[in-house]
This record gives structure tokens, C-alpha cells and sequence, in this order.
């Protein structure tokens, strides 16, 4: 197995960045689009892609069936268990104790925080999603030039809840990132408030993305930003971190800045962890999607350049119990298999090898979060 492996599979995940799973038993045609962040395919079964056959080939043994089960027994064996104890057996399997879960996207659906973590023993916190407290604030009424203000308050307000240790933001899907990098005037705020509150709808507009992104800056928490691959309303190419640059070069000194996922863009992530102070990646979402067969390559190219204080775990697990597991099961097959190929090599020595490990695995994450240890 070797050293690396043995240390970090008996090391507990920090997953900085998750999401609930859904509590209630699934039948088919509503397992299968989870699988996929593209939404159901009419003819096409998402179980035959790379994430289909990773969960078939190793999910199946955590529910008493032989790897690669056919997609009928998966199924009805996970039907037989009931969702919660199909949920308890994949949680505890992943092996993380610390969960830092996104309450912004199927709230009504999915499980709390307090919830995850109790199927496992673990401990969960909050990551407060920026473009929910500005759709909440409109839904609520206000008048245009109030707008910015009120923002900000419910901004604050939201952090100031017991648990909330970061914000998040999803300008990738709503703008892109590439936007103008200045601080936004007053003006320009509330006109801007103007054009979105007479259209409605979800918040897509670049001047109010931009004041969102500064009023993060503002709360003084670690801010994460998807980037890269995630549902079909992306803008791939607008989804490139290296957009950020020039407001990267005026939020220096101010938060830590997490990117999350990243594929396919692992190398631009890693080259702005690199050049600067306040960047971190992880390559969540992206593990479980490629399954442990690929997770390896997608590590050795984020972890080209990227200094090892700056690389975290994440899952980016979302509805189903499985990715949990995948995830965990992805990240330490490839993180262990490259650090002990370079041990191996002699280009790395061991006790360096399984700090980088302990750092990605938890520690980077905990510094980064201010998360205390369990009493």
C-alpha cells in the first residue's frame, strides 16, 4: 500500500466545502440526474459515465453487493437499506469529521448541516451564499437606492449566525469573472439595483456581482468562488480563475480567497495560488466526476506549482451520500499514489510527504477556517 496511503487513510477529512444530501429514498429517475451536473438525458443512462461506473464499482461494496453491480441491483439494494442508513454507511466510510457545508443551494431538500454530520459523528459549520442574502433582500422589498445598504446589513447579519465560518459566491454561473475589478460607486449600485429589481429573478448582474464580491472582502471571512465545471448554465469559458487578476491584485492583504473545483482549469488555479498571498484551490466536484481511476492525474497537475499550505479537500458532494465517499476515496488513492512516487523517487522524503498529506487532508483547511478542535 505504502506509507503514504496507510497514514492518510487513517487520517479524518476536512471537506471544506459540501452540501446536504437528500433524506428521503430515491427511485430511479430521480437518483439518476444526481449523478450528473447537467440534469436528466433523455435515452441515456448518466450510471454509463465515468461517475456512473465509480459509483457502481465502488459504491456498490458499502451496500453488501459485489463491485460492479448493475444499476438495477444498486438501486433496489439502496431502496432496501432506506436512505438513512444508506446515508450513515457512506458518511462514516468517508472517513471526515469536519464538514463546512454550502446552506445555499435545495435548502428545502437537502439536510442541514447539524444533520450531516450527525449520520456520522462529525462536526459541521456554515458557508453563507452571498447571492442568496441579495435575492432574500429584493424578495423582501426595497427601493432601489436602499439597495447597497441593505445588502451589506444582511450580509452582516447572515455571518453574524452561530457556525458560519466562510461566504461563498457563484458570480462564475451568474456573470463570469470577467468584470471590471474596482469597488463599485454608490451610483452605480443603485442604478444598477434599478434595472434588477423592476426584471426580477436571480442575481446576474455585473455591477451588483462586483458590490457583492467587495462586501465580502468587507465580512472579513475566508471567500470561496466556484470556478470552473459545474451545471449547464455555466459559461465555461467566463469560469476561468485567471479572470480574477486584477481584483486579486486589489483584495491583496484583505481575505483568503478559495477556489473550488477548478477543472479543467487546476493550472490557472495553481498559478494564482502560487503568485498570490490569498489564493487556495481545491479540485473538489472534479474527484468524484473523473472517480479514483483519474483523481491522480488532476492532483499532479493542480499540485504542479501550487505551494502545499494551499491545496485543501473538498468534496463538493451534493444529494447523494455517495460522492461523500467517493470523494474521500478519490482524494486519498491519488493524493497518496503521486506523494509516494516521489518518495519512492527520492525527489520528496517521507516525513515531508506525510506532512503535505496532513496538510491537505485537514490541517490547510483548519488554519484557513479557524476551526477549533474537538473538546
Amino acid at each position: 500500500m505504502g506509507a503514504v496511503r496507510e497514514a492518510l487513510d487513517g487520517w479524518p477529512l476536512t471537506d471544506h466545502h459540501c452540501h446536504g444530501v437528500v433524506a428521503a429514498d430515491l427511485p430511479r429517475e430521480e437518483f439518476e440526474p444526481l449523478l450528473t451536473e447537467g440534469g436528466a438525458w433523455p435515452g441515456v443512462s448518466p450510471f454509463d459515465s465515468p461517475v456512473g461506473v465509480a459509483v457502481r464499482r465502488h459504491c456498490a461494496p458499502l451496500l453488501d453487493l459485489p463491485p460492479h453491480a448493475p444499476a438495477d441491483a444498486y438501486l433496489a439494494r439502496r431502496a432496501e437499506l432506506g436512505a438513512s442508513e444508506v446515508d450513515r454507511r457512506f458518511l462514516t466510510a468517508a472517513g471526515t469529521d469536519v464538514f463546512c457545508v454550502d446552506t445555499g443551494f435545495a435548502a428545502d431538500r437537502l439536510t442541514t448541516p447539524a444533520q450531516l454530520a450527525a449520520a456520522c459523528g462529525g462536526r459541521a459549520y456554515e458557508v453563507v451564499r452571498l447571492e442568496n442574502v441579495a435575492e432574500a433582500v429584493a424578495a423582501r422589498g426595497v427601493e432601489a437606492g436602499a439597495y447597497g445598504a441593505a445588502f451589506v446589513a444582511a450580509a452582516w447579519e447572515a455571518v453574524r449566525r452561530p457556525g458560519v465560518v466562510a461566504v461563498k459566491s457563484v458570480a462564475a454561473y451568474r456573470t463570469g469573472f470577467d468584470l471590471d475589478p474596482a469597488r463599485p460607486a454608490d451610483a452605480e449600485v443603485a442604478r444598477a439595483a434599478g434595472r434588477w429589481l423592476a426584471r426580477g429573478g436571480r442575481l446576474a448582474d455585473p455591477v451588483l456581482t462586483r458590490h457583492l464580491l467587495w462586501t465580502a472582502v468587507d465580512l472579513g471571512l475566508p471567500l470561496q468562488l466556484h470556478t470552473g465545471f459545474g451545471d449547464n448554465d455555466l459559461r465555461m469559458h467566463r469560469a476561468d480563475p485567471t479572470h480574477l487578476t486584477d481584483w486579486l491584485h486589489l483584495t491583496a492583504g484583505t481575505v483568503p480567497v478559495l477556489l473550488l473545483h477548478c477543472w479543467p482549469y487546476q493550472r490557472q488555479a495553481g498559478y494564482l495560488s502560487a503568485v498570490f498571498e490569498q489564493v487556495y484551490l481545491d479540485v473538489g466536484l472534479t474527484l468524484h466526476h473523473v472517480g479514483p481511476a483519474r483523481a491522480r492525474a488532476v492532483l499532479e497537475e493542480a499540485l504542479e506549482i501550487t505551494p502545499f499550505r494551499k491545496l485543501l479537500y473538498s468534496s463538493d458532494a451534493c444529494g447523494l451520500a455517495e460522492f461523500y465517499w467517493l470523494g474521500a476515496l478519490a482524494f486519498r488513492r491519488g493524493l497518496a499514489g503521486l506523494l509516494q512516487d516521489r518518495v519512492d523517487a527520492d525527489e520528496l522524503s517521507l516525513p515531508d510527504a506525510l506532512r503535505i498529506a496532513r496538510w491537505a487532508a485537514a490541517d490547510n483547511a483548519r488554519r484557513i477556517y479557524r476551526l477549533s478542535e474537538p473538546s
